[in-house]
């Protein structure tokens, strides 16, 4: 395992960052072992933390969602691309949201006030079930008026329990075609997630995910080993990838063993 921080590699005690979508739960079925993987790792020494492109849910709703599956966490411990996104602005500015409760409320807590209609001095797109023709057309229309365009991240798709499902990339795709405008992406792999991780978690070990374009680059960019699973969008059939991870295994469960096995 070429990649990461220090000699000692995984089995020291460090950081490992999980992506929750595809590697702890799909929607709102929890994957098997997740929970008593993140124990483990957790009696190992390392510090557990997860990295989600999933802008939708208020942040104590993730925590809870974990603590019901018996993952215990604390806000500090979820990074959220809603808050990244949030991060990207400026307190006092205005944003109009075309996103969940999440990016609501990351918003508020970084002091920037939401708007639902007229000039705005950003647009904010992030994953929501709502996103019909009329958001299109407010979004796109603010945005060719000189707002800012502010994607929480850039997915394509969303694992759930039922199969892929389109993910805040296809919403922020419309927005942009329809505007003519490229948009700032806040989540994996980009800039303003990766200053916020290093910021508030430190160097990362391992990152684990389901996309190499998003977990895979955002473990080469933090310098850290790049774990991926089969239980989320990528599945075998997909293989190889890019970029090559540094271990491939069914589940989390697994990947563990099997990063435990090499060390």
């Amino acid at each position: 395992m070429p990649h990461g921080p220090g000699p000692d590699g995984p089995s020291g005690p460090g950081t490992w960052a999980l992506d929750l979508d595809g590697v702890v739960w799909r929607g709102e079925e929890p994957l098997p072992g997740a929970a008593a993987t993140v124990a483990r790792l957790r009696d190992g020494g390392h510090r557990v933390v997860f990295i989600s492109n999933n802008s939708n849910a208020p942040l104590a709703a993730t925590v809870a969602k974990l603590g019901a599956l018996g993952i215990q966490a604390g806000p500090e411990d979820v990074l959220t691309s809603a808050r990244a996104a949030a991060s990207m602005l400026e307190p006092g500015t205005t944003a109009l949201v075309f996103g969940g409760p999440g990016v609501v409320e990351a918003l508020a807590e970084a002091g920037v006030a939401t708007v639902a209609d007229g000039p705005a001095d950003a647009v904010v797109v992030g994953w929501h079930r709502e996103f019909d023709y009329d958001r299109l057309s407010r979004a796109s229309r603010a945005v060719r008026e000189g707002a800012r365009f502010v994607a929480t991240n850039d997915d394509a798709t969303y694992p759930m329990a039922g199969g892929l499902v389109p993910g805040a990339g296809s919403l922020v795709a419309a927005v942009s075609y329809a505007s003519g405008e490229a948009p700032e992406v806040a989540g994996k792999p980009h800039e303003p997630m990766v200053s916020m991780v290093r910021r508030r978690v430190g160097p990362v070990a391992v990152m684990v995910g389901d996309r190499p374009d998003t977990d895979g680059r955002m473990a080469r960019r933090l310098g850290a080993r790049f774990g991926l699973v089969l239980t989320g969008v990528t599945t075998r059939a997909d293989l190889p990838v890019d970029p090559t991870p540094d271990a491939v295994a069914a589940d989390l469960a697994a990947l563990v063993a099997l990063v435990d096995a090499r060390a």
